[in-house]
């Protein structure tokens, strides 16, 4: 199965894509780890990543077409892939059917995943990371063991990122609502959309996403 989860920062994606991945063998191809990795190695494409995420920004149509282009047609995606943070414009997703049918393949559904506005900037908000491992906590839903601490670090204090402070956060929601929301209709319209609440606890959500997929 090839499938798309849509839904604004902080809804849950990456957390029910590495779930549902994982548990069915399919690839997970997460565009906002591969700009994060290239940010961390310092390349060009790193570089102007962190100055657009910095400012609450997408990065460009091309550079992502790109990325994800590569990345599907490695083979551990052959037989499945879940798509975290793309398509995030309706050229994206455009591009996206093109690249699939020239494999003669295609994308087989479209998850919607939504909350509150505000309880998207309280989740945000909250969201803190090694320095050193990158492992991702959240203050309010998923703590550390220690304090602001990481617990494969000990004593290493945890920081947020800079694309996690609420000015940004509210700045990404709506980037979100103007560029990325148009997605919803556009995959509707095909009839390939499938809406879940992305409210109450991990559990919930995933039990909801499987509903929806009748995995």
């Amino acid at each position: 199965m090839r499938l798309v989860l849509l839904g604004p920062p902080g809804v849950g994606k990456g957390t029910q894509g590495r779930r549902i991945a994982g548990e069915h063998h399919w690839a997970l191809i997460s565009t906002g780890e591969m700009l994060r990795e290239g940010i961390a190695r310092g390349t060009g494409l790193g570089f102007e990543a962190r100055k657009r995420m910095e400012a609450g920004l997408l990065v460009p149509d091309d550079v992502m077409i790109g990325l994800v282009k590569e990345r599907s047609a490695a083979d551990d995606a052959r037989d499945g892939f879940v798509l975290d943070g793309f398509p995030r414009t309706v050229v994206q997703a455009n591009a996206l059917d093109s690249m699939l049918q020239a494999r003669e393949q295609r994308l087989d559904v479209a998850i919607g995943l939504d909350a509150p506005r505000e309880e998207l900037v309280r989740r945000l908000s909250a969201r803190r990371e090694c320095p050193i491992c990158k492992r991702a906590y959240n203050l309010v839903s998923a703590p550390p063991r220690n304090g602001g601490d990481c617990d494969d670090h000990p004593g290493m204090k945890l920081v947020q990122r800079e694309d996690d402070s609420e000015p940004t956060v509210r700045k990404r929601l709506e980037v979100y609502d103007e560029q990325t929301a148009p997605l919803i209709d556009y995959y509707r319209g095909q009839g390939r959309l499938r809406e879940v609440t992305a409210e109450g606890s991990v559990e919930d959500v995933y039990r909801r996403l499987l509903q929806a997929l009748s995995c």
